[in-house]
C-alpha cells in the first residue's frame, strides 16, 4: 500500500520577509549595442529620406547653394500622376513575384536533389552553389553579358550549331523589354537559388528518416512524402526565403543597370531601382526620388506584414 504526501509550499522562516527576485539586465545590455547601431545606421537614412520627400531638393541644394524649400506633399502628388512611374511599379512587382517564385521552386528542387545523390556528388554540387552565390555581382554580370553578347556570345554560337537554327547575331538584351527581363530574370534566379537551396537543405535535414521510411512502407509515393512529411517541416523556411527574395528582387538595381549599360537605356527597360536612380540622382530631383523610395519602403513593409502576421497567428495558436 502506497501513500502520497501532498506537497506544501515552503514558507520563509519566521521573521524573515521574502526577497524580490533580481532582474538580470545582461541580455538587455547586450541587445542595446546592436539596437543603437541599427538605429544610427538605418534610422538616419530613413528619416533623411522622409524629410527630403517633402522638399524641393535639386542639384543646387545638393551643392549647398540654397536651402531646400518644403513643398510638403507635392512630390507625392507628382508621382501619383506619373504614368511612367506606375508602369515601372507594376513591371517591378510582376518581375519580383515571378523571379522569387521560380527561385524558391528551383532552390527546393536542388535541396531535394542533394538529399538523394551520393556524398561526393552532393559535395561538388554544394561547392558549385557556394561559388555561384559568393561571386561578386560585377564579375558575374560581366560573364552573363558576354554569354548573351550578340556578336561573340556563347548562347548565339551554340544555337547556330543546331541544324536548321540560324539566329545570326540576335540581340537578346536590346530587342524587346520581354526578352530583356527574361535574361535579367535568369540572372537573378541563378544568383538567388544557392541561398534557397542551402536553407531548404538545412530544413530537410530535420525530417526524420524513420518517418520517411515508414510512410514509404505504407505506400506513400514521392509526392505524398514531400507534401505530408517534408513540406510541413519546410514551410517556415520556404515562407522566410520567399519573403526575402520578394524584397530583394523588388529592389534589384545592379543587375538591371549593368544590363542597360550593355543594351537599351529606355524607361521601358527600367525597374523601380533604376527608375528611382535616374529620377533622383541622374535627374537631380532628390525630392521626387526620395518620395518614390518611401513608396517602395511602404510596399516592402506591406509584403513583410503578411509574414509577421502569420508568425503572430502561429505563436498565439
Amino acid at each position: 500500500m502506497t501513500t502520497t504526501v501532498a506537497s506544501r509550499p515552503v514558507s520563509p522562516p519566521a521573521g524573515r520577509t521574502p526577497q524580490p527576485r533580481r532582474r538580470n539586465w545582461a541580455p538587455y545590455l547586450l541587445i542595446l549595442g546592436a539596437a543603437v547601431v541599427l538605429l544610427l545606421g538605418m534610422g538616419y537614412p530613413v528619416v533623411w529620406q522622409i524629410v527630403t520627400s517633402f522638399q524641393k531638393y535639386g542639384a543646387l541644394q545638393q551643392l549647398g547653394g540654397k536651402a531646400p524649400d518644403f513643398v510638403w506633399f507635392d512630390n507625392y502628388i507628382a508621382i501619383v500622376h506619373n504614368g511612367t512611374f506606375w508602369a515601372v511599379t507594376v513591371r517591378s512587382v510582376v518581375f519580383c513575384v515571378v523571379t522569387a517564385a521560380i527561385t524558391v521552386v528551383v532552390g527546393v528542387l536542388m535541396a531535394l536533389l542533394m538529399t538523394k545523390v551520393p556524398a561526393v556528388v552532393r559535395f561538388v554540387l554544394q561547392i558549385a552553389l557556394l561559388l555561384a552565390w559568393a561571386m561578386p555581382v560585377i564579375a558575374a554580370m560581366t560573364v552573363w553579358i558576354w554569354l548573351f553578347d550578340r556578336r561573340r556570345g556563347v548562347v548565339n554560337y551554340l544555337l547556330n550549331l543546331i541544324p536548321g537554327v540560324d539566329v545570326g547575331q540576335f540581340n537578346w538584351i536590346g530587342t524587346t523589354p520581354e526578352l530583356f527581363f527574361t535574361v535579367a530574370g535568369i540572372i537573378i534566379v541563378w544568383m538567388s537559388v544557392p541561398f534557397v537551396a542551402f536553407s531548404a537543405y538545412a530544413g530537410l535535414t530535420q525530417v526524420s528518416g524513420e518517418v520517411l521510411e515508414a510512410s514509404q512502407l505504407d505506400g506513400a509515393g514521392a509526392w505524398q512524402r514531400f507534401r505530408y512529411v517534408m513540406f510541413p517541416v519546410l514551410k517556415p523556411v520556404i515562407a522566410i526565403v520567399l519573403l526575402l527574395n520578394l524584397i530583394w528582387d523588388l529592389r534589384v538595381f545592379a543587375q538591371i543597370t549593368l544590363l542597360q549599360d550593355a543594351g537599351p537605356k529606355s524607361t521601358d527597360y527600367d525597374l523601380l531601382g533604376t527608375y528611382i536612380y535616374k529620377t533622383g540622382v541622374a535627374g537631380f530631383d532628390y525630392g521626387a526620388g526620395a518620395a518614390m523610395s518611401i513608396f517602395v519602403l511602404a510596399i516592402t513593409i506591406a509584403l513583410s506584414w503578411f509574414y509577421v502576421r502569420s508568425l503572430i497567428k502561429e505563436e498565439t495558436s
